[in-house]
């Protein structure tokens, strides 16, 4: 299959976009369509496509803990770690593309995402740790919670599909999904994290933004928190 091709399948073959951030539905998908039919045209597997942005998000993360900061390193790690992000989207792409994904795949791909979900928010501690002057050592517990909320919002967007029953056929139409709701969830956007790390050549403003995108991620998960144990209470015909 030919690159233009390609892309005319993926555009009619994506996932909804209903209840994604405006970053990963305006941008990362986007991209990683192009990318994907592009790698599809060139014989490229999604496995391979997983093993790029693995490697892509690795060395982002890296340099962040490793590496003093300063302007051209903060512009260096966003790009990695954005384009990690693209071809994140892209193995999934490229496995619609192929006819369907596989189980080792599929675990593959949200395990990498697991170790990266993790890794980015220590290797920030570290960062802070090694080269920041804070005020306080108290500010290290910023990335550390950050590390907790980050690992249990990913766990519980893993999780609840497997523990909601199977939709039923209808014909209803969803409600109408809020056009602000994208943007409110950025702060757990991924992709949106990525260019955070523009600002990581200034620390005093690094720091408070990770402060503040921190509070709003906890936030919104104390919310998820409570729609989804209300929801699997409902499935066990519990109140």
């Amino acid at each position: 299959m030919d690159f233009r091709s390609g892309l005319e399948a993926l555009r009619s073959a994506q996932k909804p976009s209903r209840g994604t951030a405006a970053y990963s539905r305006h941008v990362n998908r986007p991209a990683g369509r192009y990318m994907a039919a592009w790698m599809n045209s060139h014989g490229f597997t999604p496995n391979q496509a997983t093993a790029v942005s693995a490697t892509l998000s690795a060395a982002g993360i890296a340099l962040i803990a490793l590496v003093s900061p300063t302007w051209w390193l903060g512009i260096l790690v966003a790009a990695l770690l954005a384009g990690g992000y693209v071809m994140d989207s892209v193995d999934g792409q490229l496995a619609r593309l192929r006819g369907g994904g596989s189980k080792s795949g599929e675990w593959l791909d949200h395990t990498v995402d697991c170790f990266k979900t993790l890794t980015l928010h220590l290797a920030v501690l570290i960062s802070w740790y090694r080269f920041f002057d804070l005020p306080s050592d108290a500010w290290l517990l910023v990335p550390l919670a950050f590390t907790v909320v980050a690992a249990a919002t990913y766990f519980g967007l893993i999780l609840m599909p497997t523990l909601r029953p199977a939709a039923a056929p209808t014909w209803a139409a969803p409600p109408v999904e809020s056009p602000l709701r994208r943007f409110l969830l950025l702060p757990i956007d991924y992709g949106f994290l990525c260019w955070v790390f523009v600002l990581l050549g200034w620390p005093t403003a690094f720091r408070l933004v990770w402060t503040l995108l921190l509070i709003a991620a906890a936030a919104m998960l104390a919310v998820a928190l409570r729609k989804w144990w209300h929801e699997l209470r409902a499935v066990d015909g519990l109140t």
